[in-house]
């Protein structure tokens, strides 16, 4: 049975596409976490405490300047902001290894902000901010 337009909106309703609106909201909720939890460890782990503020900026400043629902400067494309995303994944993933605590407590924290990421990448309508437009 050939896939129809209304099928295919039926199958993105059905894996819960994310809406750059709603990408916005997440964005900007993870930058808030990456932040609180900067400011949980900071007195006893310097370098999860930079990571974690390095990943805040980074959401946060993306986020600022992205062309979607709650940019403020959009003169990021949503499309560049993919990419924005895989890089804060990676950095959240790979950021405890490179500053030397991958197996203390506090990388799981990351870790499981870049497994999260990276479900919302796969999840998100990247083409719907064009068809506002």
């Amino acid at each position: 049975m050939p896939m129809t337009n209304s099928s295919i909106a039926e199958v993105k309703h059905f894996t819960g596409v994310v809406s750059p609106a709603q990408h916005a909201v997440l964005d900007y909720g993870v930058a808030a976490a990456f932040f609180a939890f900067g400011l949980s460890v900071r007195s006893r782990h310097r370098a999860a405490a930079r990571l974690a503020f390095a990943n805040a900026a980074m959401v946060l400043g993306m986020s600022l300047l992205t062309d979607y629902p709650g940019g403020l400067f959009r003169i990021l494309s949503f499309r560049a902001h993919r990419t924005g995303d895989i890089a804060q994944a990676a950095l959240a993933g790979l950021g405890p290894l490179l500053l030397g605590f991958a197996n203390d407590p506090a990388a799981k924290y990351f870790y499981g902000q870049a497994a999260t990421e990276g479900a919302v990448i796969a999840a998100t309508d990247w083409d719907a901010v064009a068809a506002l437009k």
